[in-house]
């Protein structure tokens, strides 16, 4: 079974089931209400609502006749707090580019004379690094296929 991040991100896969989240933003409804503005049958609406609440998206209520679907807000946080965690890696990853290029600005030699040619050769680079995985990994179930 997949983890609730998984559950959650594949449940808001699909537009419909977005839409619902979107409408449930604002109040609570019923699988009628839900269902109003779609073509779809009830049984449909019910399968997404299923999905939604598998991945702890909503809730039922058991009280009420009418079952009202309720949207459960404590998902978001944790969905934030897995996009914030990579942002912020993303966001360094630029900081550490940016101080890069900032040390290519200051250096004494102009720009448009540096020419990166001279200091990388990506052939050299890629057989370093086909030397160094096939010296690292053994031989995967897909490397011994025949490609015909």
């Amino acid at each position: 079974m997949a983890d609730q991040l998984s559950r959650v991100f594949a449940a808001l896969a699909d537009p419909t089931r977005r839409d619902m989240v979107t409408r449930l933003t604002v109040a609570d409804a019923t699988v009628n209400e839900l269902a109003e503005p779609y073509e779809v049958s009830i049984q449909a609406v019910s399968k997404h609502l299923k999905v939604l609440e598998d991945a702890g998206l909503v809730t039922r209520s058991r009280k009420a006749q009418t079952r009202p679907v309720h949207l459960e807000a404590d998902v978001f946080d944790l969905m934030t707090a897995w996009i914030e965690r990579y942002r912020r890696r993303a966001e360094q990853r630029y900081r550490r580019l940016d101080a890069v290029l900032a040390g290519l600005d200051s250096s004494d030699e102009p720009i448009d004379q540096f020419d990166p040619i001279d200091q990388f050769d990506p052939i050299d680079q890629f057989d370093q690094f086909d030397t160094a995985e096939q010296q690292s990994h053994p031989p995967r179930k897909e490397d011994h296929h025949d490609h015909h």
